[in-house]
């Protein structure tokens, strides 16, 4: 597995990415199995390494915490923040902030407990076009189609992240990528 890790007396200066060079997927199925223990992680998709700042990384995040409060929705690090909670399908239009748009059949305090703490779970990803689609242990946990134009990205860069804050451990194994 690879692993990533803080400690109270050994943080990153911001959030930190482990950056996969391998190329610019822009549709795609990501499949891997993570483990997080502590604060806070994700799996970053589609971004772009920020030129300033060494190891940083803005674009959409497959969200996970220890707390099981983010873990499941799709996230914009350094952009536009939350965009599809657990549980729910959101739309973004031109221009616009992300709206939910409709729940996917289940709560997200139901999906909650499919999350495995401080153990393996799977996760799925999905991205064709405009739309994204997440899966937490064969269950999906959030959708959203991004119609702005200006704020999304089509393509980008793969990452893993390290958390700056209260210590965690992030391990990630079984990493299977597939183009469309």
């Amino acid at each position: 597995a690879l692993v990533g890790q803080t400690l109270t007396d050994k943080q990153p200066d911001q959030n930190t990415f482990l950056i996969w060079r391998g190329g610019s997927p822009a549709d795609f199925e990501l499949k891997l199995q993570f483990k997080l223990t502590g604060y806070n992680s994700g799996v970053q998709f589609r971004s772009i390494e920020l030129p300033d700042i060494k190891w940083a990384m803005k674009g959409y995040q497959a969200d996970m915490d220890g707390q099981q409060q983010y873990t499941g929705q799709i996230y914009e690090e350094r952009g536009r923040g939350f965009l599809a909670m657990r549980g729910m399908f959101s739309y973004i239009g031109e221009g616009k902030k992300a709206a939910q748009v409709s729940g996917l059949g289940a709560s997200g305090d139901e999906l909650k407990s499919i999350i495995k703490s401080e153990d393996w779970n799977e996760l799925h990803l999905i991205c064709r076009g405009n739309l994204i689609i997440q899966m937490l242990n064969g269950r999906v946990t959030s959708m959203l189609i991004d119609d702005d134009t200006a704020g999304r990205k089509m393509d980008g860069l793969l990452g893993i992240q390290v958390h700056k804050g209260p210590p965690m451990k992030i391990e990630v194994r079984n990493i299977r990528l597939k183009t469309l």
